[in-house]
């Protein structure tokens, strides 16, 4: 994310891209230098389609959730019919302002999130509010995996396994109120595991939202783990949303509270930059951001010599399941 400063589709595992497919700049200037980028991390050496090697799990993972994963409901298939982003771009390629504005800065300064125990507190307008633990979140559902494309609202992308669970199972559980149109989302306010939150860069703690009947699609899902193990901080341990069909910023992460209500919440970005970053955030590569194009995007992984510009699809490639929930809606102007 970039900040402007005043003075029947889902990807297919082939579009995954591996950990160790993505240069850092420094990497990525060195090798330049020599030549060498492209027979270093060849794009041929992402994952094929309905594959995915899972990586070891980290050492402070608990117990209940390594269970959980153990048991899940594994991928057979890769229904983007793209690559898998190999593991190593997956987690070394962020936005995660928590913990810096750089892409490299939420792995170099991950390690710091205490991820059990893990609370979060559900009220607003349902009729089951309460604070819980994430094991109890997770008590009644059998994790799966998702892979998913994952489309940065800067234009470029990678293809993830996920595992979790739907959202929708989550929001029927606390009954939300006939009066309840939206759903808040807010990540951990901590400064002492989220460093950067001492800084101005953005409005803290971050939020983002749906509107209720986007929360209830069968695609949007809550997250605790990626490529087989449960999630590394920088990618929004232990609990995070993934909404596949908007853009990255509404996927928020580290989540501590979910909130229901009447009224569209006024989010970090949309509240920052509304010119820029508007509510809805669906992927359109027919609407561009005010300073660059959507009409394609950079798929990872990439060189300098070998960018890997891939055409954008109208809602990330999940047209068919989700244009219907803006049947008549100006996608122009309800960005």
């Amino acid at each position: 994310m970039l900040i402007q400063q005043k003075q029947k589709s889902e990807p297919a595992s082939s579009e995954i891209t591996s950990e160790t497919a993505y240069l850092n700049r420094r990497q990525l200037m060195t090798l330049a230098a020599a030549g060498s980028v492209a027979s270093l991390y060849p794009l041929g050496a992402a994952h094929a389609a309905g594959t995915y090697q899972p990586v070891k799990e980290r050492n402070d993972a608990p117990l209940y959730l390594r269970k959980k994963i153990t048991a899940r409901k594994i991928a057979a298939t890769n229904p983007t019919q793209n690559i898998i982003t190999p593991y190593d771009a997956v987690t070394t390629y962020n936005n995660f302002y928590e913990f810096g504005t750089g892409k490299s800065d939420p792995s170099a300064n991950a390690g710091t999130i205490k991820v059990d125990p893990w609370r979060v507190k559900v009220d607003g307008l349902c009729n089951k509010p309460g604070t819980f633990n994430l094991e109890d979140i997770l008590l009644p559902y059998t994790l799966e995996d998702r892979i998913y494309r994952f489309r940065c609202v800067e234009a470029w992308s990678m293809v993830v396994p996920w595992l979790g669970f739907p959202l929708a199972q989550l929001i029927k559980r606390f009954e939300p109120k006939s009066n309840a149109r939206f759903v808040q989302f807010t990540t951990l306010l901590d400064p002492k595991q989220l460093p950067n939150q001492t800084s101005n860069d953005l409005d803290w703690p971050y939020i983002e939202a749906l509107r209720l009947d986007e929360a209830l699609h069968p695609l949007a899902f809550m997250a605790v783990g990626l490529y087989g193990r449960s999630l590394p901080d920088q990618n929004g341990a232990p609990f995070r949303l993934i909404v596949p069909w908007k853009y990255g910023f509404k996927s928020v992460k580290s989540i501590v509270r979910i909130t229901f209500t009447d009224k569209a919440p006024v989010t970090t970005w949309l509240g920052l930059a509304p010119q820029e970053y508007g509510f809805y955030a669906n992927v359109n590569p027919n609407v561009d951001h005010p300073r660059w194009s959507q009409a394609r995007e950079r798929q990872l992984p990439n060189s300098l010599f070998n960018p890997n510009w891939k055409k954008t699809l109208p809602f990330n490639g999940y047209a068919v399941e989700v244009a219907s929930l803006y049947k008549g809606m100006d996608l122009k102007r309800f960005y």
